[in-house]
């Protein structure tokens, strides 16, 4: 996945952070269903974090 590819779906997971538990999982009462949301979009943030950054070298001075 390229670095560009990585940043767009990054930007789009943090719409969706804050678009979904109001959009779609603001009737749910309990809190383990924001809890799992958001579990799971930190997993695919350091994932996408990790192939966005997968490139860069150390410098060397």
């Amino acid at each position: 996945m390229s670095r560009r590819t990585s940043l767009a779906l990054i930007g789009l997971v943090i719409i969706a952070l804050y678009a979904v538990p109001y959009l779609a999982i603001g009737h749910i009462a309990a809190w383990y269903g924001s809890f799992l949301f958001w579990i799971c979009a930190a997993v695919v943030i350091i994932f996408l974090n990790l192939t966005a950054t997968a490139g860069f070298k150390g410098g060397e001075q």
